[in-house]
């Protein structure tokens, strides 16, 4: 439960013009499609896609870290990393049953040919959707667990897209289709309190000193 004083005495210490950006961006994020990024090898790619998820209202993301260890990097992501809520985990498993628990299916994308068409899937429920390794792609066990199987058509010789770009492709199009759905895709009112009262103290400086204030 936000604390709607405290969130108004920090909302004067950022400009209007801030202040109504947040309402703007919120208005746009979604928790109905998540995105979820296993044991990818070069930091950049990870760092990218969290990008992307920023760009097009993707308000959470799930960082699978079994075999590289941490892969964002501040400078690729370019903040982004500030605006999106960032989970790891130390393994697929444990992704996968949380995402479960929190009533997404899970999507795979991967070029197999018995996978969907980017073009001709249908948003029926919230959905989680896995991006795999530069070379090997995702995991069996996340391709065992899938709930569907998703493609980006391609018609040149080269099978696959780097990772970041994929996520790009896909986020972009499912986010447009879904805000023409008759579906409940936005933050609730709840939601949108925390993520001001998150993003307004990461917007103030000698945010401790301010806090001291409105505590002392």
């Amino acid at each position: 439960m936000v604390d709607l004083q405290l969130l108004a005495y920090l909302e004067e210490f950022i400009s209007v013009e801030r202040k109504e950006r947040f309402f703007k961006v919120l208005e746009e994020r979604t928790k109905f499609i998540t995105v979820a990024i296993e044991d990818v090898f070069q930091l950049h790619n990870t760092s990218a896609v969290i990008r992307s998820c920023e760009v097009f209202g993707i308000q959470n993301a799930h960082v699978i870290e079994n075999r590289f260890g941490e892969r964002i990097d501040k400078n690729i992501a370019m903040g982004a990393q500030q605006w999106v809520d960032v989970q790891r985990y130390e393994n697929t498993k444990s992704c996968i049953s949380h995402l479960r628990n929190e009533g997404y299916g899970i999507i795979a994308t991967t070029p197999h040919d018995d996978s969907c068409l980017l073009e001709d899937f249908k948003i029926k429920e919230k959905i989680a959707l896995f991006f795999g390794t530069e070379k090997e792609g995702l995991s069996a066990e996340v391709l065992q667990e899938a709930d569907g199987l998703l493609k980006i058509p391609m018609v040149g010789f080269t099978e696959s897209l780097n990772i970041s770009v994929s996520a790009a492709i896909v986020l972009q199009h499912l986010t447009g289709k879904l805000k023409q759905q008759d579906l409940p895709w936005q933050l609730s009112d709840s939601d949108k309190l925390d993520k001001r009262l998150d993003w307004t103290k990461k917007s103030i400086k000698s945010l401790d000193d301010v806090l001291s204030r409105f505590n002392g």
